[in-house]
């Protein structure tokens, strides 16, 4: 029967605790986190049921996520951007095998330094990205546009507008039709209403495209009536859309928010400011009259909030994906079909459980060291008793 030696003993412990920690926390961690959510079912649907009242067949498995911020060459230090981009890394990666979602879309603020980098170092961010969000061909990425992707109003221009646009191989300002369901996708940073070439530019294309849907509600309606105006428009399934975009609409403050993602209790009463931390109070009812969404998905907080606007239009405001900005990040499964939808919101690991198993992998290490000293400190003494009697003999 072989005989382990003290050293070897503590040297296989020693690489279970380091290795069986490290492990968990940067691979094994997120499985059970993601693996508890799940897609809601249309049956029990905020937006009602199918036309039939059954639960509806092969809705869009639509994935949400929000302000995942790469950090840049300026204000990223290394270590802090090799965490965070492999956190976000296992928990994009974990979710797209466990869930499949068929769509995903990220809501601004892809960057934390597009407003200002260079073009080398955009370049780099943009590959990082690529290679962290990677997905197959059966999942659609969806990117929208944020304040620090392109600058803040003040900021953003249209070289930084249309290099992200061309990153991204799309417009900022669209509509993606999925089965039947229309999301509406906005350029939120350049509705200030101020009559910059980027804002009128932006404008005009949501006027076309409410133009387009309300053209597209007309013919299903077989109206006749104002369908001469509709001549040449775009037609899109005849369903209210789904709104998405960076910046949340106006609201006074995240006081009325609730819920173990909202703003912490010492935020929440603080006032927001239109045009900075949400749109304006102008610029958010124009979008509500033209487009008459049956729910707004937003981002720009960091946190999670829900509200009711006019008391019929959801808003739901989707946290930071970046542990950077939240110790538990989240993001939000919905389940659309062209008459309802279903939301449901997935936890990732909090970053104080990924502490505390280091913390106590580090005790354990400790711990052991300490009884090995002593261990060995016990034998030495009792080495030179022996040796003194032997020695007195």
């Amino acid at each position: 029967m072989p005989r382990f030696s003290v050293k070897s003993v503590v040297a296989v412990l020693l690489i279970v605790v380091v290795g069986g920690a490290f492990f968990f926390c940067e691979y094994l961690i997120y499985f059970p986190a993601i693996f508890r959510c799940a897609w809601p079912k249309l049956s029990h649907a905020w937006g009602g049921e199918g036309m039939d009242g059954q639960p509806v067949d092969s809705p869009v498995h639509a994935m949400v996520l929000s302000d995942t911020h790469l950090l840049g060459a300026v204000g990223g230090h290394w270590f802090d951007k090799l965490r965070r981009e492999w956190q976000m890394e296992r928990a994009f990666q974990t979710a797209l095998w466990l869930l499949k979602p068929e769509i995903v879309f990220i809501l601004g603020d892809i960057f934390d330094e597009g407003k200002w980098s260079s073009q080398k170092h955009w370049e780099d961010d943009v590959r990082r990205f690529h290679r962290m969000f990677r997905h197959s061909p059966d999942t659609e990425l969806v990117v929208l546009v944020g304040n620090h992707d392109i600058g803040f109003h003040y900021e953003m221009d249209w070289f930084k507008l249309q290099r992200f646009e061309k990153v991204f191989n799309a417009s900022s300002t669209r509509i993606v039709t999925t089965k039947g369901v229309n999301f509406l996708l906005v350029n939120s940073v350049a509705l200030h209403g101020d009559g910059c070439p980027i804002c009128q530019s932006v404008e005009k294309e949501l006027i076309k495209l409410s133009r387009d849907l309300n053209c597209s509600f007309q013919s299903s309606q077989s109206n006749s009536e104002g369908t001469e105006n509709c001549e040449g428009s775009q037609t899109y399934p005849p369903t209210a859309p789904i709104m998405l975009q960076h910046y949340p609409l106006y609201r006074v403050s995240d006081a009325s928010c609730t819920g173990q993602d909202a703003a912490p209790p010492e935020e929440r009463h603080l006032l927001f400011r239109e045009k900075y931390d949400v749109l304006s109070k102008e610029a958010s009812q124009r979008l509500l009259q033209w487009f008459k969404p049956r729910l707004i998905l937003s981002g720009h907080t960091h946190s999670g909030c829900e509200v009711l606007h006019d008391n019929k239009y959801p808003e739901i405001s989707v946290p930071s994906f970046s542990w950077r900005n939240r110790n538990n990040p989240s993001f939000i499964l919905a389940s659309v079909s062209p008459s309802s939808y279903t939301l449901s919101k997935c936890f990732m690991p909090e970053e104080s459980t990924v502490i505390g198993v280091y913390c106590s992998a580090g005790a354990c290490l400790l711990l052991l060291l300490l009884a090995h000293c002593l261990w060995m400190k016990g034998l030495m003494q009792l080495s030179l008793c022996l040796l003194g009697k032997h020695k007195s003999l």
